[in-house]
């Protein structure tokens, strides 16, 4: 274990990817999808060998913290970090920057989302480790690339360069590539790019002189919410809340990648460390049946169903019994109050579902 090493679980989700599943109050990062623990327990139980229970933070809106403590009732009730307004992962991650430079000012943190899935853990956790040696030693800014399976069209893409020396194995990046369609994706993968992971490895030091370099707008509220805690950001007087909600109502939301990576990689201050700990960010139902045990017709589900001359589909019914018939590529998700039938190449749409149902006034169905 690293005393100097922080992880910090990004868990901010909406809970639109999985509905009917998943819910604003329940999102996908709290559901059990794929074993009987939720998305981020496994998370957070695969960090741990790293930072300690005592080091992990997670960043999630005010709203969720409460179930969060919930599910990670290992973790000190004032590592939760409540943002006021979700505003995408580069204002989350320098508000969690603060905390570790707080807590440590030689802290490294390891930044992961709440809800991906990984089959070698040894593997991850090892990888890991030499990201935060690279971190340390080179002052870099760290990507975990995953070596692709196939071409996606949903992940973003690392083009690697020469190799950084000393690092023992990591590459300077050379670009970005924001999901491509199939056919760039296919010659990503001839050239050998990586997906990004959205796992980062850091100084907390060096991400907020870089966020104040690339991103002055966001870097100035950071600086005002850090001159104004005397304390914990983790556990802010009504004062600092008030802080904190009023600069975040300033930052303008953007990702970490747009905001401080690509501007800092064509500087050559960002690195990848490529990997191969069979991963996923599990972010469709179609994402779920690739990684689920199958019938001989490669059917998968949860819960209680029965196929006849079906083929390729995923069944999510806890409660009651699902028969499909004659149906290819098919995802049907029952709930108590709503069931989702569908084509399962098109899972990625289900947001699309929720943002319609909004249109029409049916919010009753995406909120709880």
């Amino acid at each position: 274990m690293d005393k100097h090493c922080f992880n910090v679980i990004i868990a901010g989700g909406k809970g639109t990817r999985f509905w009917p599943l998943s819910r604003a109050q329940r999102p996908k990062q709290l559901l059990k999808i794929l074993s009987r623990k939720s998305l981020i327990d496994e998370t957070a139980e695969r960090v741990y060998p790293l930072g300690g229970s005592e080091r992990t933070l997670v960043v999630t809106v005010a709203e969720q913290v409460s179930a969060l403590r919930k599910e990670l009732a290992a973790l000190p009730k004032n590592n939760f970090i409540a943002e006021p307004i979700g505003k995408n992962t580069a204002p989350c991650i320098g508000l969690a920057a603060l905390e570790v430079l707080r807590r440590d000012p030689k802290g490294v943190m390891v930044v992961l989302p709440a809800d991906h899935w990984v089959a070698d853990v040894k593997g991850f956790q090892r990888t890991l480790k030499t990201a935060v040696t690279i971190a340390r030693k080179h002052d870099r800014l760290v990507t975990i690339g995953i070596r692709p399976d196939y071409p996606e069209t949903g992940y973003g893409y690392i083009m690697k360069n020469g190799r950084l020396a000393g690092s023992g194995g990591a590459f300077q990046v050379k670009r970005f590539t924001e999901k491509p369609n199939e056919a760039t994706a296919k010659k990503l993968m001839r050239q050998g790019s990586l997906w990004n992971s959205g796992i980062f490895v850091w100084k907390a030091a060096l991400l907020l002189e870089l966020v104040n370099r690339y991103q002055p707008e966001i870097g100035a509220a950071l600086d005002r919410i850090g001159k104004a805690a005397a304390g914990s950001i983790a556990n802010p007087s009504p004062a600092l809340r008030r802080t904190i909600s009023r600069e975040y109502g300033k930052m303008p939301s953007i990702s970490i990648d747009f905001a401080v990576l690509e501007k800092a990689g064509a500087e050559g201050r960002v690195v990848t460390v490529e990997a191969d700990f069979g991963w996923s960010d599990v972010g469709s139902w179609s994402a779920v049946h690739r990684m689920m045990g199958k019938d001989a017709h490669g059917n998968a589900g949860n819960g209680r169903w029965v196929q006849v001359g079906a083929k390729n589909c995923l069944i999510h019914s806890p409660d009651r019994l699902v028969v499909l018939l004659g149906l290819d590529n098919a995802v049907v998700v029952d709930t108590p109050d709503a069931i989702l039938v569908g084509d399962l190449n098109r899972s990625q749409e289900v947001r699309e579902i929720v943002d319609e149902l909004h249109r029409q006034g049916l919010t009753s169905y995406t909120i709880k």
